[in-house]
């Protein structure tokens, strides 16, 4: 239970699942240091949540900042869920940069707050919840190179969770892959470009997500998983719940 985390550190809490994953934290007792780069987003998160959220304006992938909020306040759940939103383009209309932009946000928080923990050490009994994407198993052909993004996001949940285990470290990792939705910014983007791609209007297209998954389907499924030693290292959350994924 999310209760029995001391202090848990939310990136990309300002809009969307980070916003709702804060929340239900705070909610239920665990003090939330919430990271994200738009001031406005984090103070009106804040202005919602109250003292149990701290708002910490930085740009995620920063390594540095991820050693410091680890040494700093030892938080005992990390979940992170920065990233930016893909370029919606077909492949022949991308350029290098638009392509690779995930890389360089999504990819690269994991991977810096990941290695941060994992050197800090986090303490025995932590967690990591890393959100993947549901685009790791679907494919998502106007988004770039954010599928493999969010592939490799997933890879280094495994991979830390393997040295963990190696080094007798006690931290716990696992990936949450949500499926497509345009309950969040991001989502509704897609869906509306990805109806157009098919030639159905938006309510036509998202018929096909339903049960459309919602953000406090994905902080419940975050706060369960981060409480649950024995949870698996990947899971796939729609708006039917959880499935793990091999």
């Amino acid at each position: 239970m999310s209760d029995s985390f001391q202090m848990a550190v939310v990136t990309g809490a300002g809009r969307g699942f980070g916003r709702a994953i804060a929340a239900a934290l705070v909610t239920a007792g665990t003090p939330v240091i919430g990271i994200a780069r738009d001031r406005r987003e984090l103070d009106a998160v804040r202005e919602g949540l109250g003292a149990g959220f701290t708002p910490v304006v930085a740009d995620a992938t920063d390594e540095a900042l991820a050693r410091e909020v680890i040494r700093d306040h030892r938080p005992d759940l990390l979940v992170l869920n920065a990233g930016v939103k893909p370029h919606l383009a077909p492949l022949h209309e991308h350029t290098w940069e638009t392509f690779s932009r995930n890389w360089h946000a999504d990819t690269r928080h994991a991977f810096a707050w990941t290695r941060a923990a994992l050197r800090g050490p986090l303490a025995p009994g932590s967690a990591v919840v890393t959100m993947s994407s549901g685009a790791v198993v679907a494919g998502s052909p106007l988004s770039g190179g954010y599928a493999g993004a969010k592939a490799a996001v997933r890879h280094i949940s495994d991979y830390a969770r393997e040295e963990s285990t190696r080094s007798g470290l006690g931290v716990r990792f696992v990936a949450l892959l949500p499926q497509l939705t345009p309950t969040t910014g991001l989502g509704a983007e897609a869906v509306a470009d990805y109806a157009v791609r098919q030639g159905v209007d938006q309510a036509a297209f998202t018929r096909g997500l339903q049960p459309v998954l919602t953000p406090e389907q994905v902080a419940v499924a975050v706060v369960d998983l981060a409480g649950d030693a024995a949870a698996g290292p990947a899971y796939l959350i729609t708006g039917a719940g959880l499935r793990p994924v091999g």
